[in-house]
């Protein structure tokens, strides 16, 4: 068997659905949803596109010099913006409220 470019590890998955649920009040039924939605973000980006995409949404909050790092370069804020309507597509087709 050969591996898929959109294979993601487990961790990874289980890492995305576990921080999903928590978001959500750690309600169970929130379980198979927020598993569906990093099924179909799997579908759409490889794994490294999704680390690097995930990572450059998640951290251009963050306050200084390394935060800028994601927040000013227009390729990183392109991904950002790219991962987010994504994971929004993803969301609203698994029915996953957003938080």
């Amino acid at each position: 068997m050969t591996a898929s470019a959109h294979d993601y590890p487990t961790s990874g998955r289980v890492e995305y659905v576990l921080e999903c649920m928590q978001k959500h009040d750690g309600k169970y039924e929130y379980l198979y949803k927020c598993a569906c939605v990093i099924d179909r973000i799997a579908a759409a980006l490889t794994y490294d596109e999704y680390v690097e995409m995930s990572t450059a949404l998640r951290n251009r909050t963050m306050a200084g010099e390394r935060g800028a790092l994601f927040r000013d370069p227009p390729s990183v804020r392109q991904a950002a913006g790219k991962y987010k309507a994504i994971e929004a597509d993803a969301s609203k087709a698994c029915h996953v409220a957003p938080r």
